[in-house]
């Protein structure tokens, strides 16, 4: 009987020793990954590759990373025999045409559906005052401006133009985010710097921040913007922007840092 047991006994010991060297085997192969993993993310948190390094990366020349032209403006502001883009400049996610920026010929967005409607926010707000105010011109296209600049220029000259009216494809109005801003009924002081002295034109240059809108061609910053002071013109770019720009008393170029 005992010489029966044996062998199964021996058995058991060497089935039981089996499994307990899988098991140390198994824990010890474990332990090895789990280090190599440990060791792997150690690495590649002390050293990031280029890779993870855009801040080291060369700035790619796009529509929302332009680089501004190194060459030397005329005595009009302009970029002389600039070619004008295919695509627009967008910087800090606006848009931006002026006379370094301009834009395509082809560019055609009509008038912008946000920015038609803060105008007739503001409007009905400042009717609440007393005030009518109308946008007796909006968007305008590339032949439409080129039709308008060359009837002024023919005028009044090219020097004395490009001091109140853009160039073809260097107009805010062909972004559709510009509007000429005056009183109704007033029409006499419609494109007039009076009319920054109304009622209404305070009104108007004091509370359009609030509705998205800037005074896009102030006062004493014509060597900053490239046009005369404008009562009349101003310019959709949202609410927070607006009202950064005017606490701090600058222009959309001193915002975009291209000036």
């Amino acid at each position: 009987m005992k010489k029966k047991r044996l062998p199964l006994i021996l058995g058991a010991v060497i089935s039981v020793a089996l499994i307990v060297s899988i098991f140390v085997v198994y824990n010890y192969k474990n332990k090895q990954v789990s280090n190599a993993s440990d060791e792997e993310q150690q690495q590649q948190t002390a050293e990031p590759t280029k890779k993870d390094s855009p801040a080291k990366e060369e700035p790619k020349k796009t529509a929302d990373n332009p680089v501004k032209p190194e060459q030397k403006t005329d005595a009009n502001g302009y970029v002389p025999n600039q070619t004008l883009p295919t695509e627009p400049t967008y910087i800090k996610g606006i848009l931006l045409a002026n006379k370094i920026y301009p834009l395509p010929s082809t560019f055609a967005p009509e008038e912008n559906p946000e920015a038609r409607q803060a105008l007739n926010k503001m409007f009905a707000a400042a009717k609440q005052q007393g005030f009518d105010l109308v946008a007796f011109s909006g968007y305008r296209s590339f032949d439409y401006q080129t039709t308008l600049y060359n009837n002024y220029a023919k005028r009044d000259g090219q020097a004395a133009a490009d001091r109140y009216s853009a160039r073809p494809g260097y107009s805010e109005h062909q972004t559709g985010l510009a509007f000429d801003i005056g009183e109704r009924g007033k029409d006499k002081l419609w494109l007039t710097e009076e009319f920054g002295e109304t009622p209404a034109g305070q009104w108007l240059f004091t509370h359009a921040q609030d509705y998205g809108f800037i005074l896009r061609f102030p006062k004493n910053k014509e060597d900053i913007t490239g046009y005369m002071y404008e009562s009349w013109h101003y310019r959709y770019v949202g609410v927070d922007i607006a009202k950064d720009i005017k606490k701090q008393n600058i222009t959309l170029e001193e915002y975009l840092g291209v000036k």
